[in-house]
């Protein structure tokens, strides 16, 4: 490991097993926003905005998960650590979660299929309601293709790590830009603009204690939208998302209640850690499709 300033590299990022890494890389891949972000199998990098100013990560899988860095303002070291373990969950404990989970005769087996699982974290609040708004009833590709439209319109350049980088768009630019770039229907598309403004004006707060109903009281947003940024930006290990149709067929796949209610209701034993029940569902939903089509 080595520390300039404003460089880092070779930083050892600590974390207790189990832990589904492989899996956080896995999700982050097909949802990469091109030139914000570029993801593998066992990569994962972007550009981030941080309090003194712009900066650049980068998390490799080797024999340790290890980390890369250039920051304009050498003191944000600190708060990208914190963004970086966010993101990765890193700091789940896995054996506990694990210990709970395995109790319902249901869930074991997909526990014991991928042990540690995680639920990535938001890298910007903001930029996880947008993405959430945005993927809204479409796709994960349609999503990620208007979301890449998006950032290349308005996302800020910046130089960073040896060459042009992008953040991703801020409230402000697409409060004020977003209209003419936004694709869908137009009440959509209103009520990502409004949310954008929201933020901006600082009536909307996108923070770890996230007001579920503040949210609802945008339109545009549904108990959906809410939940989703309750488990991604507020961190609550323990949101079920039975409104999810990947999660109910994953569900359904398990022989778990697949209709919403009664999902809702099954899942209170797995209290309180629902968000990583609904991990293992989309999980499973996922392999299910890909088995499927092999």
């Amino acid at each position: 490991m080595w520390h300039a300033e404003g460089v880092i590299r070779d930083v050892e990022l600590a974390y207790d097993e189990p832990c589904d890494v492989a899996g956080v890389f896995a999700w982050m891949t097909p949802r990469a926003v091109a030139g914000v972000e570029t993801a593998g199998e066992a990569t994962f990098e972007r550009t981030v905005r941080l309090a003194g100013g712009p900066a650049w990560f980068r998390v490799r899988a080797e024999q340790d998960l290890v980390l890369d860095a250039d920051l304009t303002d050498p003191a944000g070291l600190d708060e990208l650590l914190a963004l970086v373990r966010r993101v990765f969950d890193l700091d789940a404990d896995g054996r506990t979660i694990d210990a709970s989970l395995r109790e319902i005769p249901e869930v074991a087996p997909l526990v014991a299929g991928v042990p540690g699982i995680r639920v990535p974290g938001a890298a910007d609040p903001f930029e996880m309601l947008i993405r959430a708004m945005v993927g809204q009833q479409i796709s994960v590709a349609a999503a990620r293709t208007h979301l890449t439209r998006l950032a290349d319109a308005l996302g800020e350049r910046v130089v960073i790590a040896g060459r042009e980088r992008m953040l991703f768009p801020s409230a402000a630019r697409i409060a004020s830009d977003g209209a003419g770039v936004l694709r869908g229907p137009a009440t959509r598309v209103r009520a990502i603009v409004g949310a954008a403004s929201a933020v901006d004006r600082g009536t909307l707060v996108l923070d770890a204690a996230i007001s579920r109903e503040a949210l609802l009281a945008l339109p545009g947003i549904g108990p959906w939208t809410a939940d989703y940024l309750r488990m991604r930006v507020g961190r609550d290990p323990d949101v079920m998302l039975t409104g999810d149709l990947a999660l109910r067929a994953g569900a359904a796949g398990a022989g778990i209640p697949s209709d919403s209610r009664a999902l809702g209701d099954w899942a209170g034993r797995a209290a309180p850690w629902r968000s990583y029940l609904s991990a293992h569902l989309w999980r499973f939903a996922l392999d299910q499709r890909e088995g499927a089509a092999e």
